[in-house]
């Protein structure tokens, strides 16, 4: 096993880099180091070179240049078991490097500034750290590679212990820098791409978690994504281990909630909604959005837009849910839910997606995410009926609503209520059968949004069988006119976005 006599160190993140160089110190190792990186060290009574005294030539470019170098280049790639190798090191007096400790610039901090500018993004690039890592993960026999602070005490027990690291352990050191430098490349790539789909599709995600198995107990399943942002990266406060189909209704369920402006909840099941209100308070919101379908939401999984409260927790705690995704919890709130061992509580981070990927056999399909708004102004009031102002504010929410239901998607509402949803459906009529079906508060007086247009106009007829009063939809099929007619018929106000919602 090779020994660490010599160790370059040079870390953008310094936590605790100074007690792991005071280790190595303590085991022999000679230290070199660069900048600030060399100051901490000196500052904490460590001894160190400086890169400049190895390398006999200054840092210039304003550090743009400091390791690069033959002398600290040939030090990490010199294998020792090739006789010429070491000749050729001794020929220029340069000593070999055992242990590469470097961590990059943090490029990613500043590209997630919306207002970063080019020359911003260009300056945060590390030249030298990549360099470095890459050269020596490609001497790993002879070379250890760490670039995560997570991993120093790991080292120092092996070296305390064994006197060397293992052959086991350099390996798995360079595979976790050549996955680092990788994920280097691809967030810059990926940041200084323009247009709305990127030439080259990169997914780059480390591993949260692994799960217990995938949507059922044959498949296996992990879970990948960055700490802090959206439902993948969300804190778990209470409950059992999340699934796979937990986190796939849990991200339904919260980017539902999260289009309305007062608070809101929505229940889903199977990541469709299966009810959804929006009031001035949030128990309110929750207590209606139950009456719409007690017995789908049994078992079911919340979004709320708003801190839980007491009132909702008291609430909610008085059915059988699953799981809960907030963006916060008052003290009392989580006391009263954490009462019931199995239900999950999430704390989300608001996140937004550039892209939405989906896997398919062979290859991914991405597409911009959906965030197109009705707005009044430009939708068109084809009847000869306009929609009265509830009719209105019902039309608006059962439209933000069918945008998260599945195609072919049927929403009867309310304001600020759903009253039945039709989901998933091969006809929309179907749909529209399912939805009144599944009602369970009266549907006289109520609204319909329909993701996609009426093909024919037999889902109006059927759903002003029920009451129906007024209907939302894009239009543009090739019998838009009998379907317009058919409103106007049965005295129904009709309204075309020129907006299709279909999900998938």
């Amino acid at each position: 096993m090779p020994q660490i006599r010599r160790v370059l160190l040079s870390v953008t993140d310094k936590t605790g880099i100074a007690d792991f160089a005071r280790g190595l110190a303590a085991l022999g190792a000679e230290l070199i180091s660069t900048g600030g990186t060399a100051r901490l060290l000196r500052e904490s009574g460590i001894p160190v070179t400086d890169v400049s005294e190895v390398t006999h030539f200054p840092e210039m470019l304003d550090g743009r240049v400091k390791t690069i170098h033959p002398a600290i280049a040939a030090g990490m790639l010199a294998m020792r078991g090739r006789p010429e190798h070491m000749q050729a090191l001794a020929q220029h007096g340069i000593a070999p490097i055992d242990m590469v400790v470097v961590n990059l610039y943090r490029f990613e901090d500043i590209a997630a500034k919306a207002d970063a500018t080019l020359d911003e993004l260009i300056e945060n690039i590390d030249i030298g750290g990549p360099t470095m890592i890459r050269a020596a993960a490609k001497n790993y026999q002879d070379v250890a590679v760490v670039v995560s602070p997570h991993d120093y005490a790991a080292i120092l027990e092996e070296l305390r212990t064994n006197g060397a690291l293992a052959h086991e352990t350099h390996w798995r050191l360079a595979r976790k820098a050549f996955r680092t430098t990788a994920e280097y490349d691809a967030a810059i790539s990926a940041r200084l791409e323009t247009g709305s789909t990127p030439a080259e599709l990169s997914i780059r995600a480390p591993k949260l978690m692994d799960l217990r198995y995938g949507e059922n107990p044959h498949q296996s399943a992990a879970l990948y994504g960055r700490r802090g942002e959206g439902v993948a990266g969300a804190e778990q406060l209470h409950g059992k281990e999340l699934s796979y189909n937990n986190l796939a209704d849990l991200d339904a369920a919260w980017q539902l909630a999260g289009e309305f402006e007062h608070p809101a909840a929505a229940i889903v099941k199977h990541t469709n909604p299966c009810c959804c209100a929006e009031r001035g308070e949030l128990a309110q919101a929750y207590r209606r959005a139950l009456e719409c379908d007690p017995v789908s939401a049994y078992g079911g999984v919340i979004g709320l837009n708003r801190a839980v409260d007491e009132e909702t927790a008291r609430e909610i705690s008085k059915t059988f849910i699953e799981a809960i995704a907030a963006p916060e919890y008052s003290p009392e709130a989580l006391g009263i839910l954490s009462a019931k061992k199995n239900l999950r509580l999430i704390r989300v981070a608001p996140h937004t997606e550039r892209l939405v990927v989906k896997s398919i056999s062979g290859g991914f399909l991405a597409q911009t995410a959906d965030t197109a708004k009705l707005d009044r102004a430009t939708a068109a009031v084809k009847s000869k009926r306009a929609p009265t102002e509830d009719e209105w504010s019902a039309l608006e929410f059962a439209w933000k609503v069918a945008k998260h239901v599945k195609s072919n998607a049927i929403v009867y509402a309310r304001r600020g209520l759903t009253v039945g949803i039709g989901a998933g459906q091969m006809s929309r009529v179907d749909s529209v059968k399912l939805g009144a079906m599944k009602a369970v508060l009266p549907l006289a007086g109520t609204v319909v949004a329909s993701d996609a247009f009426f093909p024919f106009a037999d889902g109006v007829e059927e759903a002003a069988k029920h009451g129906v009063t007024a209907f939302i939809q894009p239009g543009g099929s090739v019998r838009d006119e009998e379907v317009i007619a058919a409103a106007d018929r049965l005295g129904a106000a009709m309204v075309f976005t020129g907006v299709r919602h279909f999900r998938h």
